[in-house]
């Protein structure tokens, strides 16, 4: 496997900088796993970096983009977020009912003081990944 081209948009760092310190560890470990799974993945050698809705977003050329964030309207939460047109959290509700909370068809929501089930994370973050590939399966391929 080739190494991951990663490109990064210095105004990311920005964003997890001015995380409040209670939840820039989680953020930092999610967007950390999101890398990893990324380097994991044949047919993925680049993974951008960048915002999107000033969001730190993952997006590949076989993907569908992948955002993350928290908010100050629900500080004991963070989130990773799909594009809500695709089969990503239908398809995730399905496989992984009892595993993950899910903010209707566009999130996976984590409490800050739960552990991330990881194994089962880099599942959906491969299929967001490698979307445009897996798409036609029938759980895309999980």
């Amino acid at each position: 496997m080739e190494d991951l081209q990663l490109k990064i948009n210095p105004e990311v760092a920005l964003v997890f900088d001015k995380y409040p310190e209670s939840v820039r560890n989680q953020m930092l470990a999610l967007r950390k796993l999101v890398i990893e799974t990324a380097k994991e993945i044949d047919g993925v050698h680049q993974l951008e970096e960048t915002l999107k809705w000033g969001e730190p977003s993952y997006l590949t050329k076989i993907g569908s983009t992948l955002r993350m964030d928290w908010k100050a309207k629900s500080p004991d939460q963070y989130a990773l977020y799909f594009k809500c047109t695709s089969r990503l959290v239908e398809t995730f509700k399905v496989v992984f009912k009892n595993t993950f909370d899910f903010e209707g068809k566009r999130a996976i929501v984590f409490k800050l003081d739960n552990e991330i089930p990881t194994e089962e994370l880099t599942y959906c973050i491969k299929a967001a990944l490698t979307y445009h590939k897996v798409k036609h399966l029938p759980t895309l391929g999980i």
